[in-house]
């Protein structure tokens, strides 16, 4: 039977409320949990790493959550290195999900995937070379049809760790000293567990750290993340670091897996789409601080107003019309009078409609 922390409300981290001299509150960890994490020569503090996210965590994304604070490392959403190569040959242009990453702040990491030893090191010298990227992340762990049985890519990959350990040598072969982690799933079905050895030849190939989203390829998302499976692997893996992800809902949560499972960081995806200050609130909490509020409806109104403004400013109102349809879907998750919102945006003609029903539903809904 599977153990996830997420539905057992023991498992909330317990906080001390404390008066200080000047008055304030201060809230205090229960027990030590880390600060920070080293991963090769960067030092991520807090170690709270976003999630790549297909279809979501683009430049404007990232822009929102850098704004807010919080975030250890962020990560573009993951890049096909044939993809990569194909445009650049035939049309001397590069992915969109590179978008801003030459211009923005350091540290970010690049996700890229693929099965050809040869072809994600090519892509991973040009990012390094061409972006200058902080870290080279390879996704193991995508659980998606079309790349785990159509194209033998991602998660489909757990069952050939011979294959994981011949692809991270290669990039790290190339790159080095730039810093390659991996990111993985529990195995490929429940019959296949095996993420403690997959993670131990990751770390044999020169891997400087392993994300272990705690599901198997055939569960994807349903269930729950079973995080005694992730504890296995930093029992496993000693010379590098493991970062938990799966089920973190709250800022609380993700102080608890640190402290309860051993894990050196924790990753955050989902829950991030509709709460992006959720790193800022585990952030305060590692600090021994009492988390800041949830920002009004005013600032959220004005926060989906600048994604907007940035997705248009790169893919034309068309295609950041379709985005941010996703985007403000996911943003009023279990908030009342989502459903009738998410009806009226995608039944929305223009964008000039969409940018109305955003306004009405943060500063004219009073169940908002």
């Amino acid at each position: 039977m599977q153990e996830s922390f997420a539905n057992n409300p023991q498992s909330e981290l317990s906080t001390g409320e404390s008066h200080s001299p000047a008055g304030g509150n201060e809230w205090r960890l229960t027990s030590r949990v880390p600060t920070q994490v080293t991963i090769g020569h960067l030092r991520i503090c807090p170690p709270l790493f976003q999630a790549p996210m297909a279809g979501y965590t683009n430049y404007a994304f990232r822009q929102l959550l850098r704004s807010l604070g919080g975030v250890g490392l962020l990560c573009t959403e993951m890049v096909s290195a044939r993809g990569f190569l194909e445009l650049d040959r035939r049309y001397q242009r590069l992915p969109d999900r590179l978008w801003g990453v030459r211009d923005e702040p350091r540290p970010i990491a690049v996700q890229i995937w693929d099965n050809d030893p040869h072809k994600l090191a090519m892509v991973a010298e040009r990012l390094v070379e061409d972006f200058d990227v902080s870290c080279l992340d390879i996704n193991f762990g995508c659980p998606a049809e079309q790349i785990t049985r159509g194209v033998a890519c991602g998660a489909y990959l757990l069952r050939q760790p011979d294959d994981i350990g011949e692809i991270v040598s290669a990039v790290v072969k190339r790159v080095s000293p730039v810093p390659v982690t991996a990111k993985i799933r529990l195995g490929w079905s429940d019959q296949e567990i095996n993420a403690p050895a997959v993670a131990e030849v990751i770390q044999q190939a020169g891997g400087a750290a392993v994300f272990v989203h705690g599901r198997t390829a055939q569960q994807r998302y349903r269930g729950t993340a079973d995080w005694s499976q992730i504890a296995a692997v930093k029992k496993r893996v000693q010379r590098i670091p493991v970062i938990g992800n799966g089920d973190i809902r709250s800022a609380q949560q993700a102080v608890t897996a640190m402290r309860e499972f051993g894990v050196d960081g924790v990753m955050i995806g989902r829950v991030a789409l509709a709460r992006p200050w959720i790193f800022r609130e585990a952030a305060a909490l590692l600090a021994g601080l009492e988390p800041p509020p949830e920002p009004p409806a005013e600032e959220q109104y004005e926060m989906l107003l600048e994604l907007y403004r940035q997705l248009e400013s790169y893919f034309g109102s068309v295609k950041a019309g379709i985005l941010m349809r996703s985007f403000a879907s996911r943003f009023v998750t279990a908030r009342r009078g989502a459903k009738r919102f998410r009806v009226l945006i995608h039944s929305s003609k223009s964008s000039a409609d969409l940018l109305a029903h955003l306004r009405d539903f943060f500063l004219h809904n009073p169940e908002s």
